[in-house]
């Protein structure tokens, strides 16, 4: 009989989490006891709404004088980070505030990481590369999916290199994230749709990432540490949020319960994923990015269902305890494990997610490329419940292009 691991926990989270209808009237506050000087990192729809002229009278309210930078491109291609660190030096602010979505938050944590530290963005790629602390960094989201203002990892595009690249380092989660839903009402439904998907992606894959438990050092030699007590806490609150408010939200941008219960899900998951991490899915969608040029969410979300079916001898028990805590009907655990993954699928069909890569804009041609670099992401593959090589990745993505998981079943 195979004996139970050991109980272990880990969890490393901004020191500060408000959240709550209303919570962006305590930014101004916060960042005074903090810093002087903010560069506050949006995009041009958010500095284009009337609520981010509310934030700016706030913040000088409190004695912060602030610089806006509002070229954020999605993607995040290093260029564009390079655009806003010239821009700020003179500026030499002491404090940076994100307002937006997932490309914003990232966007910030670099350029806290070179204001602080010099150099550029390459000299951080992969773990702990940033040396010491960044500057104070405040997460204010705007949508509901990417749960970044939690989490100790941003992804750049290096356009040079023609591939994503992530820098993770337990320095770049935000000093303080505040999660208002009001800020999330005015996502059109696609925007909602994805970012809710990415973060159903999240909260599946770190609730299954493969347990790494017994070494005390284990947090001090990895980012991302697996599975694990504290962050399958987070990780379940985010997947029965989403079962029951996700399609809702969608349907209805105004309903403001419904919002509140997805931004919940998307801090919770990046809780999850930003200690245990991601697996397979977020492994293949770097190089499905780069050619299809698609949003993360969309392709994580397209990919999720035939990664869990690949997983699905791995971690029967996980998807099996998911399918209870959503309510699906009792049944032996491989019953309750396969009927969760139907489930997943039929609640990202429902918000009109691609249920292929065909589907997502992936050529035939390209599917070779998309499993050989999506080993490429060493901190990913570790982390999947099964093993991956070559041949495992050709299956996933062969299967996930054609929008057959039944070729996965007997894997």
């Amino acid at each position: 009989m195979t004996q139970p691991l050991s109980l272990f926990g880990a969890a490393r989270l901004p020191r500060t989490i408000l959240f709550g209808r209303g919570q962006r009237g305590a930014l101004g506050s916060t960042s005074a006891r903090l810093g002087r000087r903010a560069l506050v990192v949006t995009d041009g729809r958010q500095a284009a709404q009337p609520v981010f002229a509310e934030i700016l009278a706030d913040l000088a309210a409190h004695g912060v004088t602030t610089q806006v930078f509002d070229g954020v491109i999605p993607d995040l291609p290093v260029e564009s980070i390079e655009t806003c660190i010239d821009a700020a030096r003179d500026f030499a602010p002491d404090l940076v505030i994100a307002i937006g979505g997932g490309s914003a938050m990232d966007h910030a944590k670099i350029v806290a990481v070179l204001l602080a530290h010099g150099g550029k963005v390459s000299d951080y790629y992969g773990e702990f590369a940033v040396p010491g602390p960044v500057l104070p960094l405040i997460a204010v989201p705007t949508t509901a999916g990417t749960g970044s203002e939690a989490t100790p990892v941003a992804v750049v595009a290096d356009t040079g290199r023609g591939t994503k690249v992530g820098v993770a380092s337990p320095y770049l989660i935000p000093e303080v994230a505040i999660c208002d839903p009001d800020l999330t009402v005015s996502c059109p439904p696609s925007l909602t749709a994805i970012s809710g998907a990415d973060a159903l992606t999240h909260a599946i894959e770190s609730f299954t990432t493969a347990p790494r438990t017994g070494d005390a050092m284990l947090t001090e030699q990895h980012v991302f540490v697996g599975k694990n007590a504290l962050s399958d806490h987070f990780a379940k609150l985010a997947i029965a949020n989403l079962f029951k408010f996700l399609e809702r939200a969608w349907r209805d941008g105004n309903d403001i319960e419904a919002r509140e219960g997805v931004m919940l899900a998307s801090l919770t998951a990046g809780c999850a994923f930003g200690t245990a991490g991601t697996a397979a899915a977020h492994a293949l969608q770097y190089p499905i990015g780069n050619l299809t040029h698609t949003a993360h969410g969309a392709g994580v979300a397209a990919l999720i269902p035939f990664v869990m079916q690949f997983n699905r001898p791995a971690c029967a028990e996980a998807f099996a305890e998911l399918a209870t805590l959503v309510g699906l009907p009792d049944g032996s655990v491989e019953e309750r494990s396969q009927a969760f993954i139907e489930a997943v699928a039929a609640l990202l069909a429902s918000i009109g997610i691609p249920k292929s890569l065909a589907e997502l804009g992936l050529r035939e041609d390209q599917q070779e490329f998309v499993a050989e670099h999506s080993l490429d992401a060493a901190r990913l593959i570790k982390n999947n419940p099964r093993p991956l090589d070559l041949t495992a990745m050709r299956a996933i993505t062969q299967a996930a292009y054609a929008g057959e998981r039944h070729r996965l079943v007997a894997i």
